[in-house]
């Protein structure tokens, strides 16, 4: 249905509303254009989105679905009549939650503190600086502060995943590729030595693999079927050997290979 178009509004970034309202639409088989307008926080700008999204309702034949997270009671006055099915996320949830609290929400717009004294944003930032660092093996520099060493064939998802580990849950996570020299020695790459009880595997089915590497490098013995299965079958086996927990990315998205990832090797993070 791409005929129908999503709007998400918020007077911050609207990574709340597009998150929130991708999980919903993720149980719906369609495919709608997707149109984020963030920084809705002026009565001008509200009217100027009034005005496009009753556009695309006349021009589409459909009411485009809204997606918002606003807190201006003016620019919510302006919006809430627009001809669209609107999903107010701040109504549908915070009211409810300052009724059953007790309390009044601080109804700011933006959400956002000062990221020149917020911890949690430095330690992202760090996260981040030392997971690209040591991407595909390149450092093994400070490598005893890694909270996560992902190992794996190339191409099995290894360097996303470690760059939302890190921007999403402040983990230093290095990745090292396991490639056929170490499956000739029959043992981890050296530098993963002292540091075994922090590796954690990736594997993938090697057709999918296959498919991958061949648009990299297309017709190339690295991006061969049959090379695939080989490193695959001797990866897994090299991790079995050596007692590391790993999982399939084949059928997995990246948020739940790092809630794995979290669960198995960081469990204190997943509370907070």
């Amino acid at each position: 249905m791409s005929d129908r178009s999503v709007f998400f509004l918020s007077d911050g970034t609207g990574i709340t509303a597009e998150t929130f309202g991708n999980s919903i639409l993720a149980q719906f088989a369609i495919k709608p254009r997707h149109v984020r307008r963030p920084f809705i926080d002026t009565v001008d700008k509200a009217h100027q989105v009034v005005r496009e999204i009753n556009a695309v309702s006349e021009r589409e034949g459909k009411k485009p679905i809204v997606f918002m997270t606003l807190v201006d009671e003016e620019v919510l006055a302006i919006i809430r009549p627009c001809r669209a099915k609107v999903f107010d996320l701040i109504a549908t949830f915070v009211e409810p939650l300052e009724e059953e609290l007790n309390m009044k929400s601080n109804h700011r717009v933006g959400r956002f503190s000062d990221v020149a004294v917020d911890r949690e944003y430095n330690d992202r930032i760090e996260a981040i600086n030392f997971t690209l660092e040591h991407d595909d093996g390149q450092s093994a520099r400070s490598l005893e502060k890694a909270d996560v060493v992902l190992v794996g064939v190339s191409r099995s998802g290894k360097t996303p995943t470690s760059l939302y580990l890190a921007m999403q849950h402040g983990i230093k996570a290095a990745n090292v590729p396991l490639i056929p020299e170490d499956f000739e020695r029959g043992f981890l790459p050296p530098m993963l030595k002292p540091y075994k009880k922090k590796c954690f595997g990736l594997t993938i089915d090697a057709d999918r693999l296959s498919q991958i590497r061949n648009e990299r490098r297309p017709g190339s013995r690295y991006a061969s079927l049959e090379n695939c299965r080989l490193e695959v079958h001797q990866a897994e086996a090299m991790m079995r050997r050596e007692g590391i927990a790993w999982l399939s990315s084949t059928h997995k998205s990246i948020e739940e290979i790092a809630t794995t990832i979290l669960r198995d090797l960081r469990p204190d993070r997943l509370i907070y």
